[in-house]
This record gives structure tokens, sequence and C-alpha cells, in this order.
């Protein structure tokens, strides 16, 4: 049994992708980042094939696909926060020497299951899931008869699939010279497409928990390990509201046990600018109990903004900072170290 039956009937590539995910879980955590970032390049490839909104950007890698404007406008928000992390966690499968635990994979596996279930949902022509399923952990198998594979084994075996996959720029360049087949597919997608939308979406898709892992991998990525309690949902006293109380979503803490920065986590659909006051007021709230001002980060997982409050304006940034490069003395210096 599998939490991704339901891709069988109409995407069988993407399904065997998937299962192969699955098997690997308790056996290969790297291998099953590899196989849920094979599952959704299988699928990226499959919507640009087939929905004629699409655009082709001027590459065609996984990266370049799911930046484009037009798949973002199609899948929306939610789910391109979903398709990014699988491909950052498979790009660590694959690229990265860092241990791949079977959190990761565990992540990777619930993501690609709500990545799945919208792509049914939205263009199956057929039989779809009903909106109460959720991926269930007690299917994934606990053994496996598959050998693990080596990253340099999981790096062959990933060109190989580059070298056999179709190339869309080749498929796509000339949309006026579509094989007749292809206009076939287009025509009957946007059909089921548009009787679909009819029908409510009324699945969880997760989103807090996206945008929560998400944030934690990149913070992770810099250095800061978030083992202790105090890391994370750090109450404080001093918000104007009826208890006078708050949690900050992750406090960066320095050596001497100061706050060196705070975060500030917004809803994946929602601007992360929205998260700008509140951290605010946490930071004053920081800067009372421990006489020193932190630097204000807030995010919604995709979107991420740095602002010394005190000297300079919010500015849009792409990774978190190291503990050394935050220097409580002179915040200023991450606007010209991070890129």
């Amino acid at each position: 049994m599998s939490n991704f039956t339901f891709l069988k009937a109409e995407w069988p590539d993407i399904h065997e992708a998937a299962a192969m995910a699955e098997a690997l879980v308790y056996h290969d955590p790297r291998a099953t980042c590899f196989y849920t970032r094979r599952a959704l390049e299988l699928a990226v490839a499959w919507l640009y094939r087939s929905d004629r909104k699409l655009s082709l950007p001027y590459q065609d890698h996984l990266a370049a696909l799911i930046h484009e404007p037009t798949f973002r406008d199609t899948v929306g928000w939610a789910m391109f926060a979903k398709a990014r992390l699988l491909k950052d966690l498979g790009n660590m499968a694959v690229h990265s020497g860092r241990q791949v635990s079977r959190d990761d994979a565990m992540t990777a596996l619930s993501e690609l299951f709500h990545f799945s279930f919208w792509l049914v949902h939205t263009y199956a022509r057929g039989a779809k899931p009903a909106d109460g399923l959720v991926f269930d952990a007690d299917l994934l198998p606990r053994t496996s008869i598959i050998q693990t594979r080596s990253l340099a084994q999981l790096q062959e075996l990933s060109a190989r699939l580059a070298e056999k996959d179709t190339k869309l720029s080749a498929l796509l360049s000339d949309k006026a010279a579509l094989d007749e087949e292809l206009q076939l597919l287009r025509q009957e997608v946007a059909k089921a497409k548009a009787a679909n939308a009819a029908r409510p979406d009324t699945h969880d898709y997760s989103e807090a928990a996206t945008r929560d892992y998400f944030i934690d991998l990149l913070v992770k990525e810099a250095g800061w390990a978030l083992a202790n309690t105090q890391d994370r949902e750090y109450e404080v006293e001093g918000m104007p509201n009826a208890e006078g109380k708050g949690f900050v979503d992750y406090v960066l803490w320095g050596d001497d046990g100061k706050p060196l920065g705070l975060i500030e986590a917004k809803r994946t659909r929602r601007d992360s600018r929205e998260g700008q006051q509140q951290a605010r007021l946490y930071a004053d709230c920081l800067e009372k109990k421990f006489k020193q001002r932190p630097v204000i980060f807030y995010s919604n997982g995709y979107d991420h903004w740095i602002w010394d409050d005190i000297n300079y304006p919010p500015t849009a940034y792409s990774r978190f900072p190291q503990e050394d490069r935050i220097g409580a003395s002179n915040p200023t210096t991450l606007y010209t170290a991070l890129p």
C-alpha cells in the first residue's frame, strides 16, 4: 500500500518515483530525498507540457521552471513553497555531503504527498482522492531490499536521468508547431482543469509546517542548531495585549546568552512583511530584558527580510547569517555580507 496510489492511473512515472522514495525512507533517507525531487521534476515537466498557460523560461532546469512567474501563478504560493522545498532537499541529497536525516526524508515525502494531491485534484481526468486523505507514515515499509546508494552513485544516477529526460526547450520552443498529440492533451487537460475547479478543495495542505521546516532548514544551514527549547516560541513580556505576553517564533542566541537576532514567521500565502510590526514589538521586549537589541528577520518561508530597525530600512535577503556575521556591536555589516 502506498500514500501515492492516487497517482498511478494517470501519472505512472511520478507514482514510480514516489514509491521508490517511500521504499527507502527508513533504509536510505538521502535516496528518498533524491526520488522525491525526481517525482517533482516529472510533475513539473508534465505541467509545462500539458497546461498551455505555462510559459517556458529561458532555461528548463528545475529551479528556473518553478520560479517562472506563470508557474507560481498556476500552482499558487503554497504549492510553490512545497516545490521549492522539495527541490532544495533533493539538491542537498545529491550535491551536499551534509547528513540527510530520516526527518528530512519524512518531510520530503509529506510535501510530495501534498503537491501530488494538488496535481490530481486540479488536473485528473478520472477519479480523485478524497479531500480528507492524509499522509500516513504507517504505510511506509520498514525494510527494503534496495541497496543503499552512495552520494557518488546518486550523482551518477541524476546525470543519467537528466540525459534521458525529454528536453522541454526542444519540445515547446515553437508552440505553433506542437504535434497533434500534445495539442489534444492540452485540450483535454484544459477541460478537466475547468471541471475540477468547480469542486472546492478543502484538503489540508499543511502550509504552516512547510513554512516552519523551510525556515528551520535555512537557519540550520547557517549553523544555528535550534537544539534548545528557548530557540523557538520564546516567551516575552511587555507586549501590548491583555496578557502582556507573546511568543517569538525563533531567537538566535549569542554565546553570551543574549539575543543576536529574532525571526517572525508568517503564513506562506501572506506577505512576510506583515510580520514587521510584530517583530519590532518582540525586539523591544528582548532588548528590555537583555539590554541588547536583536537584529530583526521576518519570513514567510520564501520571502525573507532583515531589519536593523534603529539604523536602516528593511532589506530582502536570501539566507540567514552565521553567528559571527551578526555582530551585535555592528549588525549593519549584514547588509553587505549577505547576498
